[in-house]
């Protein structure tokens, strides 16, 4: 009897792992490659520094139309102050502090913010794919909506992307030998326009060609299914971590993304975040700000993320300060006028470490 008993559960144990498996077998079908989890982390390349760079970028900021609304050095575009002051993402010993943190964290790989080869960000890129590589981080890039952007001039940021950066040891190739691209904002252009570069009959297809990649596309509203079928993207990602922004950030609707993104054989990557503010550079968005409440926020999405079954975790984010979803380490700290939030009672570096506990928990560790 007790043997039979033992039996019956391993063999629920196996269907349980079954179970577990199957959307990623159904989403995956016809790859000979076992996708393995991965957690994503969202790294703004965008700070720069007077005394390392001769010029402040996004630390001092613009409030109300007044481009000098926040100077920089002790008051800043955030609500937030971190813990290791205003900094250079150009700086190596910075990011290689950074790169360390995320491995720590359990973070596979991240993605900065891009806005073409002739931005300031871009000076940053070589800095940390060295950095990232002594760290065991792999590096990708999240295409921004930068002025006159299409899907012709996506191809053409991917073509130079994978060109210049694409041998580094540290640039991010999934289990199947493909980049990734987050495109935000996707919606800005036509699903039609999308499709003559990401659909394989396209006029300008990128399929089956040196450059091709896994496209991610930003879900936002209950009704993209019609855009996602007809871009040609591979599959969608919903980045805002504001739980009452949209239908794509309300993880509640994520069970629904995932079983049609199944369905129809597309990548679905939820995005979780640890809370959301940015009234101090737009003091009239008050209405999507969502209290960390000691944490509790950041576990809810993390549960809710992990028990879609997507092999796909994205952080929002690591360090953008500007909006309050920054897992970076952040002190208290008060100026004339004005006292920055902070993690009290929590310790400084308290979602770091819980990232660690949540990424164990999703990889499996």
């Amino acid at each position: 009897m007790v043997a039979g008993v033992q039996l019956v559960l391993r063999q629920m144990n196996r269907l349980r792992k079954v179970i577990f498996l199957l959307p990623l077998v159904l989403l995956f079908c016809g790859s000979a490659v076992a996708i393995k989890p991965k957690v994503f982390c969202f790294y703004y390349n965008w700070y720069q520094t007077k005394a390392f760079d001769g010029v402040d970028q996004h630390w001092s900021h613009w409030s109300n139309g007044d481009p000098n609304g926040y100077p920089g050095g002790d008051n800043i575009g955030a609500n937030f102050f971190p813990s290791l002051g205003n900094y250079s993402t150009n700086d190596p010993v910075l990011v290689g502090k950074h790169m360390n943190m995320i491995a720590k964290a359990g973070i596979n790989a991240v993605f900065l913010t891009w806005w073409g080869k002739g931005h300031f960000t871009a000076k940053s890129i070589p800095v940390i794919l060295d950095e990232a590589k002594k760290a065991g981080v792999k590096v990708g890039f999240q295409i921004e909506p930068y002025g006159n952007r299409s899907p012709l001039t996506v191809k053409a940021d991917v073509k130079y992307i994978v060109d210049t950066y694409g041998k580094h040891p540290a640039f991010y190739y999934s289990d199947e030998k493909k980049p990734l691209f987050f495109v935000y904002d996707s919606y800005l252009s036509k699903a039609a326009e999308w499709s003559e570069v990401l659909s394989p009959s396209g006029n300008s297809t990128i399929r089956k060609t040196a450059y091709d990649a896994d496209f991610i596309g930003l879900w936002v509203n209950d009704n993209e299914h019609q855009f996602f079928k007809d871009s040609g993207f591979d599959g969608f990602y919903t980045y805002f971590v504001s739980k009452v922004f949209r239908y794509g950030s309300n993880p509640n609707n994520w069970a629904k993304m995932q079983e049609w993104a199944v369905q129809n054989k597309k990548i679905f990557i939820p995005c979780v975040g640890p809370g959301y503010i940015d009234e101090r550079i737009r003091p009239e968005n008050s209405a999507n700000t969502q209290s960390r409440d000691n944490g509790a926020y950041y576990d809810d999405y993390w549960m809710k993320a992990i028990a879609v079954k997507s092999p796909y975790v994205a952080i929002t984010s690591f360090n953008e300060w500007h909006e309050g979803t920054q897992i970076e380490p952040a002190k208290p700290k008060r100026i004339t006028g004005f006292t920055y939030l902070d993690y009290n009672p929590l310790s400084d570096d308290y979602y770091l470490t819980r990232t660690r506990y949540w990424t164990n928990r999703f990889l499996k560790k």
